[in-house]
């Protein structure tokens, strides 16, 4: 991919990050911020799991980090009023999914409607869907015999995986190749594709 420069006169994106669990990609976005790689600032993390790495990472870097979930919203339509509420007070423009476990909610979705992104670790629409994620999306990769898998970036509405796809990268798998081999050479490219569209995002490159 070429590089993308913002546009003069256009404001730097900024995110609210939703994660569940490590985080790496949420590092890999707040890496890119602080080299100048990324025009874009990660202004709130949110994550379902009080234990999530994500938070601690976002406390590292001095970025403003919430758990929410059901359990501490009751329901829910109330979670994702709350995420929306704390991304709109944080002044997020988009909202990015990195490893984000729940499905998401009229009260979200409406409130950042075309403006929530997800990264998945296959080519869309294959192994994708509910159930498909994480090691579980490699593991169904290599039992079919792919001779390529990748990630995709997409747009995120009411049903899993489904929402437009703006960006893809296509990732080898060669014959003799684990599942941990075919997952190792997708989290290293979908961190980059990450970074790329959302920069594209924030050059106004991308609607």
């Amino acid at each position: 991919h070429r590089d993308l420069a913002a546009r003069p006169g256009v404001p730097a994106v900024k995110l609210a990050v939703l994660a569940s669990h490590g985080g790496t990609v949420l590092q890999a976005i707040i890496d890119a911020c602080e080299s100048g790689a990324l025009d874009a600032r990660v202004v709130l993390v949110v994550s379902n799991n009080s234990a999530s790495t994500a938070l601690a990472r976002a406390e590292r870097h001095n970025i403003p980090a919430a758990h929410i979930s059901t359990a501490t919203a009751g329901t829910e339509q109330a979670r994702d009023a709350r995420i929306a509420q704390e991304a709109q007070a944080a002044g997020a423009d988009w909202i990015m999914l990195a490893g984000y476990m729940k499905q998401l909610t009229a009260p979200l979705l409406d409130a950042y409607a075309d403006r929530i992104v997800n990264t998945h670790p296959a080519l869309l629409p294959k192994h994708g869907g509910a159930g498909c994620y994480g090691r579980r999306v490699h593991e169904a990769v290599h039992r079919a015999g792919e001779r390529e898998t990748g990630a995709t970036m997409h747009l995120v509405n009411a049903e899993y995986d489904r929402g437009r796809i703006l960006q893809q990268v296509i990732v080898p798998v060669e014959a003799a190749d684990t599942v941990d081999d075919i997952e190792d050479r997708v989290k290293r490219a979908e961190r980059d594709l990450v970074v790329w569209t959302l920069q594209a995002i924030s050059s106004g490159e991308l609607p």
